[in-house]
């Protein structure tokens, strides 16, 4: 059984930090490209950064470039966002999601197969 689950949304001023934590099991995790998505209330849901199965190839989207940083610990079956310099607009549930035996980067939603159910991130202006 395929499971996903986010940790380390919560409430935050402007211009605070957040790590985000994704666990994984279920499937061969240094074989799945990996993504962060988010949606914000009466949006779609939107890529926030990906990585390839190995870690080498990573992209993040323009609004996010410079403020947050996706990373994995294949040893842990983990992904990472670590969300620095956070905006009012960056309100969103956020979620993990696994592209399993797929090793280059997926920036397609449509590309991801499993999804965790979501944090919740906050920003206070």
């Amino acid at each position: 059984q395929v499971q996903l689950a986010e940790s380390g949304g919560g409430l935050v001023q402007s211009g605070g930090s957040l790590r985000l934590s994704c666990i994984s099991s279920g499937f061969t995790f240094s074989w799945a490209a990996m993504g962060w998505f988010r949606q914000a209330p009466g949006k779609e849901r939107e890529l926030v950064a990906c990585i390839s199965a190995t870690g080498d190839g990573i992209h993040h989207a323009h609004p996010m470039k410079g403020r947050f940083t996706i990373s994995r610990d294949n040893a842990k079956d983990t992904v990472y966002l670590q969300m620095n310099s956070l905006k009012p607009e960056d309100t969103a549930v956020y979620y993990c999601a696994a592209a399993p035996h797929t090793l280059n980067l997926r920036t397609s939603r449509a590309e991801y197969q499993y999804w965790g159910q979501g944090t919740q991130v906050t920003v206070s202006s």
